[in-house]
């Protein structure tokens, strides 16, 4: 993708972004549905679903030879990475919007031929706005986000992790975990994965870590990420799968192998 097709997509992209928030902070206090999906506390409402086919019919009509993979059934079945791929979570963090009306955000992340070229996390009630495009660094705003500080020791480190993690599960061990959080400063949980990225991305946290998250939850932060030095593999140091689900730890590449090596133990 050259820069001035990528600029050309960065701006339209943008546009839609912003309207699509725009949208959602003038309806938040409308009635809307809200039904489940995997389990009960996997939500999805007809804002995530109208936000989504927003998206789909912008991008079909204007870059018709585009994929789109997303979460709410608007997007295309995949079977590689190849072409230019909108990856989009039209409300990363339901459960907020639908209890809290905040603390949820639209990731969109742009992927050409496997590689991440443009990302945008947009918290919409703070209006709040993280991108990147390849190469040219991360902004909030419109405002450069610095380069992660060069060290940072575990200890002194905050990381977000969902506190489930915590407890008995079939995925990784637990008494692990519970000395990771006894070593680290202190650990924080958002309940939006595409937030976690950027607060990673800002420098709020020193890392983030989960279990299972979908290509759609991770595909802007990744390259929000990137631009500002941090590192994302799956929990085991492995190359991130954009076409399945994973286990993430983005974070200072300075903690990633003794987090990776000391603390992740698989049941």
């Amino acid at each position: 993708m050259n820069n001035e097709i990528k600029q050309q997509i960065f701006d339209q992209a943008k546009k839609w972004v912003l309207n699509a928030g725009r949208t959602i902070k003038e309806k938040i206090d409308d009635p809307f549905d809200v039904t489940t999906k995997s389990n009960p506390n996997d939500l999805v409402t007809t804002m995530d679903r109208d936000t989504e086919q927003f998206f789909a019919e912008h991008i079909r009509k204007n870059y018709p030879d585009h994929y789109i993979l997303s979460e709410e059934g608007y997007g295309d079945d995949l079977s590689s990475m190849e072409g230019t791929i909108w990856i989009i979570d039209p409300i990363d963090g339901t459960m907020n919007f639908v209890h809290q009306r905040r603390n949820f955000a639209i990731s969109v992340g742009i992927y050409h031929d496997g590689i991440g070229e443009i990302g945008f996390i947009y918290d919409v009630m703070n209006e709040v706005l993280y991108s990147a495009k390849r190469g040219e660094g991360s902004f909030k705003n419109d405002v450069p986000l610095a380069p992660l500080k060069q060290h940072v020791n575990l200890k002194e480190a905050i990381l977000g992790l969902n506190h489930f993690w915590l407890c008995e599960n079939k995925l990784v061990d637990e008494k692990s975990m519970q000395k990771l959080v006894r070593t680290v400063r202190g650990t924080r949980t958002y309940g939006s994965a595409a937030l976690e990225f950027a607060y990673v991305a800002e420098g709020i946290v020193d890392g983030y870590m989960t279990m299972s998250l979908a290509p759609w939850d991770i595909a802007a932060g990744i390259i929000i990420t990137k631009e500002v030095g941090a590192v994302s593999t799956t929990i085991d140091g492995d190359e991130i799968q954009m076409l399945e689900k994973n286990s993430i730890l983005t974070c200072h590449p300075t903690i990633q192998k003794e987090i990776i090596q000391e603390y992740m133990k698989r049941k």
